[in-house]
């Protein structure tokens, strides 16, 4: 399988993953995570699950890059950098406690001395360089950033809101999360992880999930169950009926990496998982908008240079990829074969209340949230579900399709524009979803809606007795443990202005167009 070649790693980056990467491909005694056996609880929005027990099984630190709002432009490449380096050392944390199980058996206050406690220490330096970054400009940064430091150890439970890690709670959590790693949770995570790893396997890939729990037979699902809120509500009767369809291919072309040009511009590796691309050919880290708009493009419309990528799907078999040791990919835990989308519908549509306005070119739009595991909720916006079943949608669980369905990936993005940016210091504040009776917020105005919906076939998974065989599983940050909430989809628009016209005059007339 081919890939983007361009891939930069430095020797130190390599020194501080290898001990992953040999749980990743040794398959050894040791794992990166544990849990027991889940009871289940079906909220209003969101099918989540609750462990009946408490385990260190990852690493929840506030969300920094959420909690940004106003970076000056002069200092946002060098903040990005720092938030990059956050997540960086969380990955590196994560690895960590993968690796030292058996010295936290014997020793409670091991999570807390060896990896929390440093951990903080290191964000504290990070946070502080942020805001030296913001003052440089004449920027005011934020008061109190050191707050954020603190993390915590976290069982396998999601999230009850979409505060843990992201809001003023996951402030608290920030400080109390250490006692975690000294008191009883640091124990019972120890013990867990013996027995996580010998009873649960690790489906060949020495990381942890998918694991039966993270799975639901599409029967079980009810129709019309998931909370449409988020832009998947039909179009109304009124407003922009039309549509536009770009047709991009499935990734033909074998383009992968692990970066991530949106939020991490200028860095290596920024995703710490792989990406699917369709579109723009020219996306890596270090693309410019310049960049962009010189490459050549896989959609049938030569007009339309817009990248539009997200996280691969892998199902994990053993299959040794051609990132297998690479980071973003087997060195972080993301192993087995990368499935290719069957089908990549990407459509334009337009508002329930109104007609639509031209999106701006170089447009940056994130929907879901690649760290809804350790956050929260509140920005999960991707779902799964099956060919011939798909008015039933779920955001936190992989599906099992019966024989001759398909597995589909939807994610449909926010709508509604603020008029001036084509991006913002936490990469969603420049956009929003409608509201609920299908208009957008005061000061915003509609755009085209991108839905993107992925068809992928996929062997399904077995399940017997608590265990799961070759599950499948999106990319993902390793401390987020494969979860299938964790979904999202990027987008920049690298239209050309008469394209662009052509999408906004055909949804306008209620014109189905491609």
């Amino acid at each position: 399988m081919g890939r983007n070649t361009r891939k930069r790693r430095s020797p130190l980056a390599t020194k501080v993953i290898a001990g992953a990467a040999a749980l990743a491909v040794g398959g050894g005694g040791l794992v990166w995570a544990n849990f027991y056996a889940s009871a289940h609880e079906s909220g209003p929005s969101h099918n989540r699950t609750r462990s009946a027990g408490a385990q260190v099984a990852t690493i929840q630190c506030p969300d920094v890059g959420q909690k940004l709002r106003k970076v000056p432009r002069g200092a946002r490449a060098g903040v990005d950098r720092e938030l990059a380096q956050l997540d960086k050392q969380i990955t590196e944390a994560y690895a960590r406690l993968a690796s030292t199980r058996q010295a936290q058996a014997g020793d409670a206050s091991y999570v807390q001395n060896a990896i929390l406690g440093p951990l903080k220490s290191k964000r504290t330096a990070a946070l502080d360089r942020i805001g030296t970054n913001i003052r440089r400009v004449g920027g005011n940064a934020p008061q109190g950033l050191d707050r954020f430091a603190g993390c915590r150890g976290m069982g396998v439970d999601q999230p009850n809101d979409g505060n843990a890690g992201n809001g003023q709670d996951g402030q608290n959590d920030g400080g109390q999360g250490e006692d975690d790693g000294q008191g009883q949770n640091g124990g019972q995570g120890q013990d867990g992880g013996q027995d996580g790893g010998q009873n649960q396997g690790d489906n060949g890939n020495g990381a942890a999930g998918p694991f039966a729990e993270d799975f639901v037979d599409i029967n079980d699902v009810q129709p019309g169950s998931r909370d449409l809120e988020n832009g998947f509500a039909a179009n109304g009767d009124g407003g922009s009926q039309g549509s536009f369809t770009a047709v991009c291919g499935v990734n033909e072309n074998n383009l992968f990496n692990s970066d991530n040009l949106i939020v991490a511009p200028g860095v290596d590796n920024g995703a710490h998982h792989t990406h699917d691309y369709v579109g723009n050919q020219d996306n890596d880290a270090f693309s410019s908008d310049e960049d962009l708009a010189n490459a050549e493009t896989s959609c049938q419309n030569q007009g339309d240079k817009s990248t539009y990528y997200w996280p691969v799907l892998r199902l994990q078999d053993g299959t040794q990829e051609f990132d297998a040791g690479d980071l973003g990919g087997g060195a972080e835990g993301n192993v087995g074969k990368i499935l290719k989308a069957s089908e990549a519908e990407i459509k334009f549509v337009g508002n329930q209340q109104s007609d639509v306005v031209a999106m701006p070119k170089f447009l940056r739009i994130i929907t879901g949230d690649a760290k809804a595991f350790t956050n929260g909720v509140a920005n999960a916006n991707s779902s799964f579900s099956c060919t011939g079943f798909e008015d039933r949608q779920v955001t936190d669980k992989y599906v099992l399709c019966p024989e001759g369905s398909q597995v589909v990936r939807t994610s449909n993005f926010q709508s509604c524009w603020d008029g001036q940016n084509i991006d913002s210091a936490n990469h969603r504040d420049h956009v929003a979803f409608v509201q609920q009776d299908g208009s957008c917020p005061n000061g915003f105005q509609a755009i085209p809606q991108l839905q993107v919906r992925l068809v992928y076939d996929v062997p399904a998974p077995t399940v017997e007795n608590g265990q799961v065989q070759n599950p499948y599983a999106v990319d993902g940050f390793p401390e987020q443990l494969h979860k299938p909430i964790t979904d999202h989809n990027d987008f920049i628009n690298v239209m050309d202005e008469n394209l662009m016209n052509e999408v906004v005059d055909c949804i306008n007339s209620g014109e189905d167009c491609q």
